[in-house]
């Protein structure tokens, strides 16, 4: 009896092992790879102690119990609260620095220490210096935008 509590073991500590990679951390392989070989040597000891009729039923019966589990996993939608079922409907501000120009002056609406808030026009921008601070209520002019980003420096330089 001692070999067959081995083997049960061996088996279903392998099968719980790869559904807790599946279920709880892909990606990893660690415990799916560690879950495989505690299966595979629980079959190897069934074939070796006790001969190959006996071997080939065991390592049917882990396949059975295997596919039985899976399938009764995705019948019963268990797997749908570890999906992702929200939508990303954020957007990139591509069109944030139409408008503005390098050499345009505006006013630094809040300290730039280096990042900070500036207005041009009637609309206020985030912004950042080349490591300067400016104190809020500054005149600022833009030396360049690289994208979204705005780069400006005090005009009292």
């Amino acid at each position: 009896m001692g070999g067959w509590l081995a083997i049960i073991l061996l088996i279903l500590v392998g099968l719980i092992l790869i559904y807790l990679e599946l279920i709880f951390i892909p990606g990893t392989t660690v415990l799916g790879v560690l879950g495989l070989i505690l299966t595979g040597v629980g079959v190897y000891i069934a074939y070796d102690t006790h001969g190959t009729k006996t071997g080939s039923l065991v390592l049917a019966g882990a396949f059975f119990v295997t596919v039985i589990a899976l399938v009764y996993s995705f019948k019963s939608r268990s797997w749908d609260r570890f999906a992702l079922k929200g939508q990303n409907k954020s957007q990139v501000n591509e069109d944030y620095t139409d408008g503005l120009e390098e050499n345009m002056v505006g006013t630094a609406i809040s300290d730039l220490k280096p990042i900070g808030k500036a207005e041009f026009g009637d609309e206020s921008y985030e912004v950042t210096t080349h490591g300067n601070h400016v104190d809020s209520g500054t005149e600022i002019r833009i030396t360049s935008i690289r994208g979204n980003k705005i780069i400006v420096e005090s005009t009292k330089s």
